[in-house]
C-alpha cells in the first residue's frame, strides 16, 4: 500500500491539490486557479473542463515538486464546492457550463416548488430552506429555459462528482453533495420522491447515492495519462467542502464544533440527529461520517466586513503597512486591542450583503449605532469584529439548544488574529482552539475520508494524526459578562431596523 493520500479541494476560485503522508504529515500542496463567469446580475457559471484541467495540472505539479512516485499514492479523495448543477450526457460530456452555488437565477422555479409544499415542510425533509441556491431548482431552470439541454442530460453532478467520473468513468454522488441538491431526504439518506415530483424533474437524472467513504473505482488508463496518477489508484468520493471541514477540524462526534472565519463565516457542529430550528434559522447537512449530521449556520459577510473596513475606513493603515512592510490588520488590531469589550457603546450590524443565518433577510443592511463624540477609531474598528461575532453567537446558541458545546476550533483568515480570537472566546464564553494549519481543514477531511474509504484507517479518529492544535484562548469572565449585556442590545438593534431596511433600497 502507498505511503500517501492525495486530496483535491475544488473551490470557487480554483483547485488545491494537497498531499499527506498516511501518518498525517502535510507533504505539499499546489493551487491551480480557474475562471468564474458572473453575468446577468445573479448568474454565476464555471466550465467543468477547467475543473478537470486544474486537477490534472495541480496533480502533476505536486508529484513533480514533491519527488514522489505516482505508485506511492494509496488513494485520491475530494472536498468540493456544493449546490451546483452540471448537466452531462451518457458519455459524461458537459452539455453546458455548470451553474454553481452562488447563482440565484432560479427564483421562479423555487416558487413552483412552494406551490406544492410549504417552507416549513420542505425544511423538515431536506434540512434546508427552499431557495434558488440548490441544485434541483437550477435543474428546473434548465428544463424551463434550455429544454434541449435538459432532454440530453443523463446525470446532474457537482464539481467533485464530475472529477470522480473523469477518473473512474462512474457516475455517483454522496450524501453531503446529494443534500445540496435540494431534493434529498435528510433522515432517510435518499432522494425524496415527493420533492422530485413537486419539482417536476426526471429523477433518473440524479446520480446514485453512496456514503462519502465509498470507493467509486480506480483511475483508468486514460485518466492516468491526463492526470499523472498511476492507473488502478483507488478513488474515494469524499464530501462537500463545508462538511469535509468537520472532519479536518476534529468535529467527528456529537458536540465537537468548528467555525470557519473567511469572507463569509459559519459555525458547524456534529450531531446524531438533524437540528430542525423552529424559526428555520439554521440548516443541517448530512455528515461525511455515516450516521452523523452537520448542523450549520452561515452568515454572509464576516471577514468580508473586516476587509470592507480596511478598504474604506483604514486607508491610512494600509498606507503605513505598505511603507513598513507589515499588514494593515496589524495596525488595525493594535487599535482594537486598546478599545474595551463593548467598543464603548458602538453596535455594528454586519449585514453588508443582506443576511443568511440567522436572519434570512435579503434587505438587511450594515449599520453603526451608538456613535458618540468621545468614541475613538479603535471603538469603531472593534465594533465590526464584535458585530460579526455576536451574529455568529446567535447561530451558536441555536445549536446549543440541542447539543453541548464546550470548545470551538476556529479556521480561516479570521483565526489568524489574537484580538479577534479573544473576542470570540468572550462572546461565545467558550475555549477557542486554533490549529497549526488554518487553511487545510477541507483537504485534511478529504484525506481522512479517502483513507477510511481505501481501508488505510479503521475509522475517522485517524484525524488525530493530522490535526495539531497550536494555541488555545480562554474566555475572560469580565468580558463575558459585558458581552452578555451587549448581545441583547445587538438583537434589539436589528429588529428595530428590520422594517426600515427595505426602504433603504434607493
Amino acid at each position: 500500500m502507498g505511503a500517501y493520500i492525495l486530496a483535491h479541494d475544488l473551490g470557487t476560485s480554483g483547485n488545491k491539490a494537497t498531499l499527506f503522508s498516511t501518518d498525517g504529515k502535510l507533504i505539499g500542496s499546489r493551487v491551480e486557479p480557474y475562471d468564474t463567469r458572473y453575468f446577468n446580475g445573479t448568474w454565476v457559471e464555471q466550465n467543468a473542463d477547467d475543473w478537470w484541467n486544474a486537477v490534472c495540472s495541480s496533480t502533476k505539479e505536486l508529484i513533480r515538486g514533491t519527488g514522489i512516485s505516482p505508485d506511492e499514492i494509496a488513494a485520491v479523495s475530494f472536498s468540493g464546492q456544493m449546490m451546483g448543477c452540471l448537466c452531462v450526457d451518457r458519455q459524461g460530456r458537459p452539455l453546458r457550463p455548470s451553474i454553481i452555488w452562488a447563482d440565484q437565477r432560479a427564483v421562479s422555479q423555487t416558487a413552483q416548488i412552494e406551490e406544492h409544499i410549504s417552507q416549513r415542510d420542505f425544511y423538515h425533509i431536506v434540512g434546508h430552506r427552499n431557495t434558488p441556491s440548490y441544485g434541483v431548482q437550477k435543474l428546473m431552470w434548465i428544463r424551463d429555459n434550455e429544454p434541449e439541454i435538459y432532454e440530453q442530460t443523463y446525470k446532474v453532478l457537482n464539481a467533485k462528482d464530475y472529477i470522480v467520473f473523469c477518473l473512474t468513468g462512474k457516475f455517483y454522488t454522496e450524501y453531503s453533495d446529494g443534500n445540496s441538491m435540494g431534493c434529498f431526504d435528510l433522515c432517510g439518506l435518499k432522494w425524496s420522491e415527493e420533492l422530485i415530483s413537486y419539482a417536476g424533474i426526471d429523477g433518473d437524472k440524479l446520480p446514485e447515492l453512496k456514503p462519502s467513504t465509498y470507493a467509486a473505482g480506480v483511475v483508468t488508463p486514460k485518466a492516468s495519462l491526463a492526470s499523472g496518477l498511476a492507473p488502478g489508484t483507488p478513488v474515494v468520493l469524499g464530501g462537500g467542502d463545508g462538511v469535509t471541514a468537520n472532519v479536518g477540524t476534529g468535529s467527528i462526534c456529537p458536540g465537537k464544533t468548528y467555525s470557519c472565519m473567511g469572507t463569509s463565516a459559519w459555525i458547524t457542529t456534529t450531531t446524531e440527529k438533524p437540528i430542525f430550528d423552529e424559526e428555520m434559522r439554521t440548516v443541517t447537512w448530512a455528515h461525511v461520517i455515516p450516521g452523523l449530521y452537520a448542523p450549520n449556520g452561515t452568515m454572509q459577510t464576516a471577514g468580508g466586513a473586516y476587509s470592507w473596513l480596511k478598504n474604506t475606513v483604514c486607508k491610512m493603515e494600509s498606507y503605513d503597512a505598505k511603507l513598513h512592510g507589515k499588514s494593515p490588520y496589524d495596525y488595525m488590531n493594535e487599535q482594537i486591542a486598546a478599545s474595551p469589550a463593548g467598543a464603548n457603546g458602538i453596535i455594528f450590524l454586519p449585514y453588508l450583503l443582506g443576511e443568511r443565518a440567522p436572519r434570512w433577510d435579503i434587505y438587511a443592511k450594515g449599520a453603526f449605532l451608538g456613535l458618540k463624540s468621545e468614541n475613538t477609531r479603535g471603538d469603531l474598528l472593534r465594533s465590526v469584529l464584535e458585530g460579526v461575532t455576536m451574529n455568529l453567537d446567535i447561530i451558536l446558541n441555536i445549536l446549543r439548544q440541542q447539543v453541548e458545546i464546550h470548545e470551538i476550533t476556529v479556521i480561516g483568515g479570521g483565526a489568524k488574529g489574537d484580538v479577534w480570537r479573544q473576542i470570540m472566546a468572550d462572546v461565545y464564553n467558550t475555549r477557542i482552539l486554533v490549529p497549526s494549519l488554518l487553511e487545510e481543514a477541507g483537504s485534511m477531511g478529504a484525506a481522512v475520508t479517502g483513507g477510511v474509504g481505501a481501508g488505510i484507517y479503521k475509522d475517522f479518529t485517524a484525524v488525530e494524526r493530522f490535526l495539531e492544535i497550536n494555541s488555545v484562548q480562554e474566555p475572560d469572565q469580565a468580558a463575558v459578562e459585558k458581552y452578555r449585556q451587549v448581545k441583547a442590545v445587538f438583537d434589539e438593534c436589528y429588529f428595530a431596523l428590520k422594517d426600515v431596511f427595505p426602504k433603504l433600497n434607493v
